[in-house]
Order: structure tokens, then sequence, then C-alpha cells
């Protein structure tokens, strides 16, 4: 059973000027983790705050948990929770009282709220610190206790909206290690993301997007070998790039790429590891010391590169024209 479908979804902005989304089709299956990847500005944030209910598309249709979000916005609200990019926390609250004004805002009883706040402070490592004012917390404090607030109802779907923004590599790590127990728990999942590794590690399937249309989708596997998966990636003095790119090719067995101004020798391999030993063994033997060698995987900008012929920039139209349309009360 699909738990979100979106099904040609249109936005503009600037009075038609800046196309959000032009046709968008997703879906997500119940249970399962969908990770929508792109940079600023491909209609990430676009697509989840229609989903959530808090934006209607100029056209086109979308239903969670079987319920028409623009025809029910309510019912959906009561089914579902989100994440923004930016914790949406009273700072001048405790962890504690935060969490009971959103209990008491989904209009739970007070015994409810209370026993639910102590539940979730306690799954996300914030009990300790429940009675101090958001203004100490650390950003990952923050986003752990934002992402408590929006679990508040139990839902059955979540939206995370590139929840790891701002946080350093510890940070973006324990947030991880707090969503793949939610994943576990049964909830069903639409991730939108930045960065390869974190849609590889948490998602089931990947959604790549760009200019407000899903361009590509699959497992991170199959997104990578798109763009010809690991390579290997050898540096040496320049009188040793014909001798490295033939032991290159011999590792590899496909194109070979030589950067002279880089003194860099490259090419996809198949079997990881395995071909930088028998390049390195190989090297030894002619008594070449490279001044650099390893496996690249493929980055963000790699399957940007290969799928649109462009990297993923970093672009803040689609937040900025999103924020003045807010602003503005539509």
């Amino acid at each position: 059973m699909k738990a979100v479908i979106a099904e040609n979804l249109v936005k503009t902005y600037n009075k038609g000027a800046v196309k959000a989304l032009d046709g968008l089709n997703l879906d997500v299956e119940e249970g399962t983790v969908l990770g929508v990847l792109g940079p600023n500005g491909a209609g990430k944030t676009t697509t989840v705050r229609i989903l959530a209910t808090l934006l209607s598309p100029d056209s086109g249709n979308a239903t969670v948990a079987g319920i028409d979000v623009l025809k029910h916005p309510d019912e959906v609200r009561k089914l579902i929770g989100l994440s923004g990019q930016y914790a949406a926390v009273d700072e001048t609250l405790t962890g504690w009282d935060n969490l009971i004004m959103f209990g008491r805002l989904y209009h739970l009883s007070a015994k409810a709220t209370k026993q639910r706040a102590i539940e979730l402070l306690e799954q996300f490592a914030l009990s300790d610190a429940a009675k101090r004012p958001i203004k100490t917390y650390s950003g990952g404090m923050r986003r752990r206790l934002d992402l408590a607030a929006s679990l508040i109802i139990r839902p059955k779907v979540l939206f995370l909206d590139e929840p790891t923004t701002g946080l350093d590599p510890r940070g973006r790590q324990d947030m991880w290690g707090v969503i793949d127990d939610l994943v576990k728990s049964g909830v069903t999942l639409l991730l939108t993301t930045q960065y390869l590794e974190e849609a590889d590690h948490l998602a089931d399937e990947i959604a790549v997007i760009d200019h407000g249309k899903v361009i590509a989708r699959g497992t991170s596997d199959s997104l990578k070998k798109q763009v010809g998966g690991e390579r290997l990636e050898i540096v040496v003095e320049n009188e040793h790039l014909e001798v490295v790119k033939d032991i290159v090719a011999r590792v590899s067995g496909s194109a070979i790429n030589i950067d002279e101004g880089l003194r860099q020798v490259s090419a996809p391999v198949t079997t990881g590891s395995k071909a930088l030993i028998e390049a390195a063994k190989m090297l030894d033997e002619k008594g070449i010391h490279p001044l650099d060698i390893g496996l690249k995987r493929p980055s963000l900008d790699d399957v940007f590169l290969s799928l649109t012929g462009h990297v993923a920039e970093e672009k803040k139209e689609e937040e900025v024209l999103v924020n003045k349309g807010r602003r503005r009360g539509k």
C-alpha cells in the first residue's frame, strides 16, 4: 500500500516566473523510507510542504495515508509528523515545556501529554536537559527535541526536511541513529537531503529531483552505478604517468582518464579494495611510489553531473520564495 502519493504537482512563485515543481510524481510504500535527494532549489521543501498541508499546489493531486491533502487537510494533520530544516522550538521554554505545548496543540489530554513527553525525552536522550531552556541546548539537542515534538502523536507518516542541516559530523551521526530507531518502529518516512551518504544510510529508495521533477529513482547502489561506481585514483610524478596508465588499465579494464595538471590517473573499478591492492602491488614492483592512491565513491555532484549535466549547485531561490509566500499569508 502507498502511504504517500504525489501526482503531477506543479507550484510556481513570482506570478509564474519561477517553477518550483514542474509535474512532480513520487510515492512511498507504507513502512519504508524514501530519500528525496537534490540541491537547494530543486523543489524538495515545496514538495514536503504540500504533502504536509502547509502549501497548496497550483495543480496536481496528493494523498497521505489514503487521504486527499487538499480536500481533507485536517484529517491528514492528525496522522503526520513534520520536522523542518530548522528546529521549530521556543528557545525561551524548557525542553519539557516545549513538548507539553506541542501535546496540547495536538489536543492530547494533560495526562497523555505528560506521559508522552517523558517517553520522548528518554528516547532522545534529553531527560537530563528537560528543565533547561532551549537556548542552552546545542544544535544537535535542538534537532533531537524538534524531532521528538514531531512524534508527539505517534504519526503514521513522518516528513523530515533535511534533518541534519547545520549539524557537525558527530551530530549528524547521532541523528542518523535516532532516525534508524524510528524506521525500525514501522514509521513511513519521507526524508529530503542534499547528502548522498545520508540517503545511502537511511533510505530504502532514493528519488533524485532537479528543477521540480523526479529525474531518477532507485536504490543508492543503482544510482551510483549510473556514474560508474567506485573509481581508482592514483597521483604520481609526471614521468610515471604512462606506466601508471598501463597499470590502471590492467586493473580496471575500463576507459582511463589522465589529468596531467593534477598528475592523476583514474578509472572505474568493480572490485573495490581488491583493485586498489593489485594496483599498489604493481606500483611497488615498478619501483613507483605514488603521491596519493585511493578509491573514490560517487559524490552528490557526480550523480547530478551524470544525470543532469550540471553539478548540484547551492541555490536558495526556492527557500526565499517560499518564505515570501508564507509572510504574505499564501
